[in-house]
């Protein structure tokens, strides 16, 4: 009896272990950010490492398969363009006088430390999970990165039907000035009712606002080559209990951020990042395709 008890405490304890550590997909995505420093040679589209020390993976963690250089490269470009992307949207808004950036679902994003020189000039807000947001606190103050006054770890229990926009507001946010919103590798997960009513607050920010977000193509819009690598990722979410919801062309993701009453809406193709990053590179790499932006302005 005391032998199960143990068992029951134990697994208890590692279930909560878990809930508070990242999910995979960020790891995988700070992981292949920092393989692009290890493998691809220069011109770096972005330099991240601030992840992998976040993560503290192990010695062997460029081994596991979802690392491989060749077989990966795609889905690591198109991580570091999006990225990279986000970056120059941020560059450019900051310049215009706009001091507010919301993250949603923020994961591991590393703007903050990356990039203090700019990021002290805003008030950051990261939104995710409680577990996640704990973890990752705790992870900065012992690297020695600390939480600035202008950086703001929001904890916000989506499946417990929290507010969003209630818990930002209660860390600071200032809804009467614009904001930036960025939202990167979460609309697949999200019920695209979800996702509309999502938009729908966000659209309601005060005018001059910007939201930057991305979607997953559906396969037969997805170039026949990298076909094979949407379908891998597809089994790979549904195997750890994250999969695929929601795929959406551009017209439809339009029209949703239409409907939600947006002022201007625009279609950024990912080729178009492609382009913009990868031009002329003498080692080929060049992102995959199947996820897209949409530019929404209120």
């Amino acid at each position: 009896m005391e032998q199960e008890q143990e068992q029951e405490q134990a697994e208890a304890e590692a279930e909560a272990a878990e809930a508070e550590a990242p999910d995979h997909t960020a790891v995988r995505t700070a992981l292949w950010r920092a393989m692009h420093l290890r493998v691809d040679p220069p011109p770096h589209v972005i330099e991240d490492e601030v992840g992998l020390r976040l993560v503290a993976p192990g010695t062997h963690w460029q081994d596991r398969p979802d690392m491989d250089p060749r077989a990966t490269s795609g889905f690591r470009a198109a991580v570091v363009a999006r990225a990279r992307f986000i970056e120059d949207l941020i560059t450019e808004q900051a310049e215009q006088g706009v001091t507010q950036y919301v993250i949603l679902g923020a994961g591991l994003d590393t703007f903050a430390q990356r990039r203090p020189e700019l990021a002290s000039r805003l008030r950051i807000f990261e939104i995710d999970q409680p577990g996640t947001q704990a973890w990752k606190r705790q992870r900065l103050v012992e690297l020695g990165y600390g939480i600035p006054d202008w950086l703001h770890l929001v904890p916000v229990d989506f499946e417990a039907g929290a507010s969003w926009p209630e818990q930002l507001a209660t860390a600071g946010f200032d809804p009467a000035r614009p904001a930036v919103v960025v939202s990167t590798g979460v609309t697949m997960y999200l019920t695209k009712d979800t996702t509309a009513a999502t938009l729908r607050q966000i659209a309601r920010l005060a005018p001059g606002s910007t939201l930057a977000l991305t979607f997953l193509l559906p396969a037969e819009l997805v170039d026949d080559g990298d076909r094979r690598g949407l379908r891998t990722s597809k089994e790979g979410a549904q195997a750890s209990g994250t999969p695929f919801i929601s795929l959406y062309t551009p017209q439809e993701m339009l029209a949703l951020a239409d409907e939600a009453g947006f002022r201007g809406t625009r279609h950024v193709p990912g080729a178009s990042l492609a382009e913009r990053y990868f031009a002329d590179r003498p080692d080929g790499l060049r992102p995959s395709s199947g996820e897209d932006f949409l530019l929404a302005t209120t």
